[in-house]
């Protein structure tokens, strides 16, 4: 575990933590300083292994006492990562017992936590506790005699790696929804558990209506089952919440929730409950570190058609001076007051309350309901301005994305020279762009999980590379990486795919195929209004063509040093209803993937933008900017297959790359990306 005992001789005891804090004139009890440590154990460990220091008024902080709070930190680490390998039947056995004496047919486990966020805290991991799943994404039932996980297409093959084929049935998502097999295997009156917490209305009142076919019942459970037999389920994460600068917000807090409260007044709503971390992290202008990847702070927060909030958050996770930052336009308080808040807002019958149906738990939509309040449904008011980046938003992403551009033009010089031994692996590869990330200005973070996917794994769409699914990079395969980085002022996300050796013909076709959807969007023009999934096929048409697709999305919405996955906005075949909007920044990321042989994928970020070269237009028209600089692998292009303006367009952009980073890269790189951007004709 890194940093573990660097610049301590081991912890001294709690007698001497003590008299170190009582020298130090900090008015806290060992015990207190122990809760707090395991709480900043319970978060990601970060690229400062001692950012969390910060939390402590650094004035006060000896140099004694800071080695031995690191001291403590460490011993209880090593203390929480002293456990036997987990045993899953006996785990299933006592959560059988446990549903058992509820009274309970079986109990439903999804890969979520109170906020229904794609990445969720160790404590709130209960599907990998139960199963050994560690997907993204997915979901359990355990009945009293059987149990089934479903997870979609990505995770077929991480599904059987990592659990056992005699405790789960497999499911596929689609194919087997888990409602209908619930309703299949329970029993006439049976009642299945839920945490309310840890699934949204929506999700509660489909499930209930398909059980209620058979005659079976789901029932919310005051208290998680899996909770009640985890003995050393971790505690809640206590990352350090930072105020996060003008210079890279671009808009005062106290302006975002005033045009909140002026959402709220213009639908006659007294409040919004706001559930996601992200929406509270970009009002509020905060940021923090509770979850892998993406700087969140989790909590919850209630805003007034006054534009005043009251932030229900750990006040231990505040570093000092938090307040004076926030203003007196919000008022902290404990996680715990949540559900007095919400009993108020139902004081009075007259007074709307807007929660989204969308991303909050039904445990908000229950306790409004059972206040009297009126609850109507509506979108989460900061969804939409959080994706239409304002200009120094704009700027600040670009500028991360010459910075990450450096790194990853480095990297692939590396590689370049590295791969064609047949030596290297994925893992090291992966960890080599992660080291010469972290040396660019602002840098804090990969933004997701690095995918290094090596010949066959690079078709597994969401590879994660382990020491037991590792592959060398060998000579005639394909090479598959999809990362992306944290840096104060913006969030990347990019995938290049690299032959490795002489490529075939057939993957320089299907490689130029892909290259030929992903230049059909970059340069598409439409009309204000168009969804995303109205400018979908542009990307897929020359693989249709073909007879091939993929069956991922194009593209995604990407924060501003926020969650690499954003909504609303998306480019998919699924139909949305969200319009893009200039500011919005989304990925443009076709593929193809031969199971068992290789996967492809060009993914850069593009921003929309207004399109003013058009004199002639009637209406309105909207294209797109991209953002990501970095060589699309030549080897793999077959020039006879682009038109001439897709050459022209490719040129052009291997221009834009070369000339940004001219100046910028050593020289054995500079020469490599001379090679690697030059032109090509037909």
């Amino acid at each position: 575990m890194d940093g573990i005992g660097e610049g301590s001789n081991g912890y001294g005891g709690d007698d001497a933590l003590d008299r170190l804090l009582d020298e130090a004139g900090l008015n806290r009890s060992v015990a207190e300083i122990r809760a707090l440590v395991e709480g900043v154990n319970a978060a990601p460990r970060g690229t400062d292994p001692d950012a969390w220091l910060g939390l402590f008024d650094r004035q006060r902080l000896t140099d004694p006492l800071r080695l031995q709070l690191k001291a403590l930190r460490d011993e209880l680490a090593r203390a929480a990562d002293a456990k036997d390998a987990p045993d899953h039947a006996a785990r299933l056995a006592a959560l059988r017992a446990e549903l058992s004496r509820r009274g309970l047919a079986g109990f439903v486990v999804p890969r979520s936590d109170e906020h229904q966020g794609e990445y969720v805290p160790a404590r709130a991991d209960r599907l990998a506790w139960i199963s050994g799943f560690t997907g993204s994404a997915g979901l359990a039932i355990v009945m009293l005699d059987q149990a089934a996980i479903f997870v979609d297409g990505r995770y077929t093959l991480q599904v059987q790696a990592e659990v056992s084929a005699s405790q789960f049935q497999y499911k596929h998502l689609t194919d087997d929804p888990h409602a209908e097999w619930a309703a299949s295997v329970l029993p006439q009156g049976g009642r299945l558990g839920y945490d309310p917490w840890l699934h949204t209305v929506g999700w509660v009142e489909r499930m209930r209506s398909v059980l209620a076919r058979t005659g079976a019942d789901l029932q919310a459970c005051p208290d998680n089952p899996i909770d009640a037999v985890w003995p050393d389920q971790p505690p809640t994460p206590l990352a350090p919440v930072v105020p996060h600068d003008l210079r890279y917000a671009g808009k005062p807090a106290s302006e975002k929730l005033g045009d909140v409260a002026a959402s709220l007044r213009s639908e006659g709503q007294a409040a919004v409950v706001l559930t996601q971390p992200d929406s509270i992290a970009w009002l509020l202008n905060i940021r923090g570190a509770d979850v892998p990847h993406t700087p969140l702070p989790l909590s919850f927060a209630i805003v007034d058609d006054e534009g005043k909030a009251d932030l229900f958050i750990d006040r231990r996770k505040l570093v000092p001076g938090l307040d004076e930052h926030l203003g007196n336009r919000v008022s902290i308080r404990d996680p715990g007051e949540l559900g007095a808040a919400l009993d108020a807002l139902g004081a009075d019958p007259a007074v709307k309350v807007r929660v989204d149906p969308a991303t909050s738990a039904a445990w908000i939509f229950d306790r409004l309901l059972l206040a009297k309040a009126k609850v109507e449904r509506g979108a989460d008011p900061t969804a939409l301005p959080k994706a239409r980046k304002n200009e120094v938003e704009l700027e600040g992403t670009r500028a991360a994305h010459l910075r990450d551009a450096v790194a990853v033009a480095r990297f692939l010089a590396w590689l370049s020279r590295t791969a064609p031994d047949g030596n290297l692996g994925e893992i090291e590869a992966a960890a080599r762009l992660k080291e010469l990330r972290r040396e660019g200005d602002l840098f804090r973070d990969l933004s997701f999980e690095t995918i290094s996917g090596a010949g066959p794994n690079g078709a597994i769409v969401h590879y994660r590379v382990s020491e037991k699914t590792e592959r060398r990079l060998a000579p005639g395969s394909l090479y598959l990486i999809d990362s992306g980085a944290q840096y104060l002022d913006g969030t990347t996300d990019i995938t290049r795919t690299v032959a490795v050796g002489v490529p075939t013909a057939e993957m320089r076709e299907h490689f130029t195929l892909v290259l030929k959807g992903h230049i059909a969007l970059a340069t598409a023009r439409f009309p204000r209004g168009t969804t995303g999934s109205q400018l979908d096929c542009l990307a897929r048409m020359a693989l249709w063509q073909k007879g091939l697709d993929y069956d991922h999305g194009t593209g995604h919405g990407v924060g501003t040093y926020l969650s690499v996955h954003e909504g609303p906005q998306r480019i998919s075949k699924v139909a949305n209803t969200v319009a893009l909007e200039p500011g919005m920044i989304v990925s443009n990321e076709p593929g193809y993937y031969r199971t068992g042989a290789y996967g492809i994928r060009i993914e850069n970020l593009i921003a929309v933008r207004e399109c003013p070269d058009l004199p002639e237009a009637e209406r309105p028209m909207l294209s797109f900017e991209t953002l990501t600089l970095a060589p699309i692998d030549l080897a793999l292009v077959e020039p006879a297959l682009l038109s001439p303006s897709e050459i022209a367009w490719l040129n052009a952009y291997h221009a834009w790359v070369r000339d940004s980073l001219s100046g910028r890269l050593d020289s054995e790189t500079e020469q490599w990306l001379l090679v690697a951007t030059d032109s090509i004709t037909s």
